[in-house]
């Protein structure tokens, strides 16, 4: 609506402000539509008075409602800090809603309040246990924050005792009475193939399948690129293009090619599936495409952004066919750097389908068989190995930070069971391409923002002060340091993780480090990427699975075709601040529900191991328990008071534990060794018990530290018998 936002912001300023005031000021605006809308969104309060106040004028937060499993919660707040909120005072709203909360009680930023109006409408879904007796149905929900719902008679929809369901709740706990809802959906018995994953999918409110207007719009696009598809693009049949994937993937959205210039340099071209041609904007698909913001991965199902006919097909650069793509050409020089570009419209053939363990048998192993059957390419992929390890050097030598945290690999049996977890590997192909799109998006990004044209960045904020203290703490430790009074760096950072490298202590500082950094996120608003040392950065390279890079298209084929007229450019800011804040609300439920789908069958796995001693690293360290990681990244918890030996006392910024009476102490990073004790599926939770305490750090560091002396005294000597 028009005049909302400067209203809003004038109100918010003004701190109360009436009517005939408001209107003075906005004579064009209409009052009767806006300022009820207002009321009904919590942006502003009517008072006694009839004025119109800004929430913090009457000590009330608008916010997003966290609840915990002991039953309080928090309303969050990032300008003025969290509100604490009383099981009692949940006023009937569920984890994860917009409320309004009345603050009740201050004290700086440790505030307390009371929840006065859920503003998520219903129905609230979530997924749970059905459970029926003689005198009354429940469903006790999953995620341990909502309270058991009551099911009438009519809302079962011919669910049995015992089986996993989802449910809306349509009517919310009032007083002592529980909430109501009904089963939306059976998804079957726990234990039977894919029911745990599909009830981790439907908590997170995924859906594999799509409405019928939208597969019908897919369905009506054909399988094949048209003759006048093609009309005002290069076509690029004659290049060596090929995409480089993993083993099993399906949606192939970028390719490859390299060609060498006259004066020495590489032309790298990235080609990129041309979505935008197909998903227009405002149609069925486009619309559906948003509401998912991205595709979710759940280890053995995919919930994809768009129907496979799309993903896997017409958008897919498979092998041998033609297709439709936006190519970006770098002129790179052979130390790695960027001299010019240019991005077209294109259309593509892809000669190969390579996977990353073909390409890395070919250029580390050097598979002779593999080499002859692509005789036309090895030396491409020999030219891009050697540009990509450049690129990568130079990249760091500017100061991107490389988190070297383990990835777990968890391999599914036909029956859902997880069978094995490792380390995934990340070899010569999979940082080849890696480097290939990281450049390629730094390049696009920076080509809209020299322009000044509206785009949606990806960025990655410099931490704040708090986490920077906490973090420089952490790794003083580890006599590591971090220079006091200086804006943080991605090159200090990315120096420390470089000493640590090879020491026991390496995983964890990684950990930490990345765990003290923002989150990346969209914004219109370009502030840089401080894990990648970038002064601009986007997502271009996967329009199939992410809608920000769907978006970025859009902007790309319209600078590209010149219609950025100004009417265009003033729409262009308006959605795509819209779609920034939706993408990355989108992308961070994607996160949790892979989390989550890998964290239960983590615990699942390690049901056959209990009993059995691992070597472990402390991962982290809290009030009540320490938490260990495996080799294998599997993470579990030692609740302190299961450690009989002492009672240990938590110290937050040295990172442990203290024994009170043995003064034996725990640090975050120390190598111990464990004993599977219990593993909870449904909660995810694997417990370990210690078997034995880690040796102290101090003699660790001393022998590294004598031996370190040890090979300096030593070099010393060898350079002064040079020099003699």
């Amino acid at each position: 609506m028009q005049y909302y936002d400067e209203i809003k912001e004038y109100i918010e300023g003004q701190g109360v402000a009436g009517r005939e005031q408001i209107q003075q000021l906005f004579p064009d605006a209409d009052l009767a539509e806006l300022l009820p809308a207002m009321e009904e969104n919590a942006d502003v309060l009517l008072t006694r008075k009839r004025k119109y106040a800004s929430l913090a004028q009457m000590d009330y937060v608008k916010g997003q409602l966290e609840i915990k499993r002991g039953g309080f919660g928090f309303v969050r707040d990032e300008k003025n800090g969290d509100v604490f909120i009383g099981a009692s005072q949940l006023g009937g709203a569920f984890d994860g809603e917009m409320v309004l909360a009345k603050i009740v009680k201050t004290g700086g930023r440790n505030r307390e309040g009371k929840v006065v109006r859920a503003l998520s409408a219903l129905p609230y879904r979530v997924t749970g246990t059905f459970e029926k007796s003689a005198k009354a149905a429940f469903v006790v929900c999953d995620n341990g924050t909502t309270p058991d719902v009551y099911i009438p008679r009519q809302g079962g929809n011919g669910a049995k005792n015992g089986q996993k369901v989802l449910l809306s709740i349509t009517k919310r706990a009032i007083g002592s009475q529980a909430p109501e809802g009904k089963i939306e959906e059976v998804l079957g018995y726990p234990g039977q193939p894919g029911v745990d994953i599909l009830s981790v999918a439907r908590g997170f409110g995924l859906y594999a399948g799509f409405p019928e207007a939208v597969q019908k719009e897919a369905d009506a696009l054909g399988e094949t690129v048209l003759k006048e598809d093609l009309k005002g693009r290069e076509l690029l049949y004659d290049k060596r293009i090929f995409t480089i994937d993993g083993e099993h993937s399906k949606d192939f959205d970028d390719a490859v090619s390299i060609e060498r210039a006259q004066n020495g340099n590489a032309i790298l071209g990235v080609h990129i599936a041309d979505v935008s041609h197909y998903v227009r904007k405002g149609t069925a698909l486009d619309k559906e495409a948003l509401a998912r913001g991205t595709s979710v991965y759940l280890l053995d199902r995919v919930v994809p952004m768009l129907p496979e006919q799309l993903s896997n097909g017409l958008c897919s650069l498979n092998e041998g066919v033609v297709r439709l793509a936006l190519s970006c050409f770098m002129e790179i020089t052979p130390e790695g750097r960027v001299v010019s570009h240019r991005i077209g419209k294109t259309a593509i053939k892809s000669c190969h389908r390579l996977t990353y363990g073909q390409v890395n048998r070919m250029l580390e192993e050097n598979d002779q068989e593999l080499i002859a059957q692509y005789s036309d390419i090895i030396e491409d992929l020999r030219q891009m190995q050697e540009l990509a390890q450049n690129m990568r050097a130079l990249r760091f030598q500017k100061g991107s930070i490389d988190f070297e945290v383990g990835e777990a690999e968890i391999e599914l049996n036909k029956a859902g069971k997880p069978v094995r977890i490792a380390l995934r590997e990340h070899r010569t192909a999979e940082r080849l391409i890696e480097e290939f799109m990281v450049t390629c998006n730094n390049t696009v990004a920076e080509i809209f923002a020299q322009a000044e044209l509206p785009f949606i960045y990806r960025i990655h904020e410099t931490p704040d002060e708090e986490r920077i203290r906490e973090l420089s703490i952490f790794l003083s430790n580890f006599g590591y340091r971090l220079p006091a009074g200086e804006k943080l760096r991605s090159k200090t950072v990315q120096t420390v993780l470089e000493k640590s490298k090879g020491t026991s202590a390496e995983n964890i500082i990684n950990r930490v480090t990345l765990r003290s950094l923002k989150k990346a996120r969209y914004s219109t608003e370009n502030a840089g990427h401080f894990g990648l040392a970038s002064g601009a950065y986007s997502h271009f390279t996967s329009p199939i699975r992410r809608y920000p890079d769907l978006a970025a298209h859009r902007v790309i084929t319209d600078y590209i075709e010149g219609t950025m007229d100004y009417q265009r450019l003033e729409q262009l800011e308006k959605e795509l601040v819209q779609i920034s804040k939706h993408s990355s609300e989108r992308e961070r439920n994607a996160i949790d529900a892979e989390r989550q789908v890998d964290a239960m069958k983590k615990a699942e796995y390690m049901q056959q191991f209990i009993g059995k001693s691992f070597d472990a690293v402390v991962s982290g360290v809290a009030n009540t328990a320490i938490f260990v990681e495996l080799e294998n990244t599997v993470e579990g918890v030692i609740p302190l008071s299961e450690i009989r030996s002492d009672y240990f006392v938590y110290f937050k910024e040295l990172y442990c534990v203290l024994g009170e009476r043995t003064k034996k102490r725990i640090n975050l990073g120390d190598k111990v060794k464990v004993k599977a004790k219990s593993a909870d599926v449904e909660h995810a939770r694997v417990e370990f018990s210690l078997v034995s305490f880690p040796r102290e750090e101090r003699k660790e560091k001393s022998t590294e530290q004598k031996q370190k002396a040890g090979r300096k005294r030593n070099g010393r000597r060898n350079q002064n018998r040079r020099h003699q």
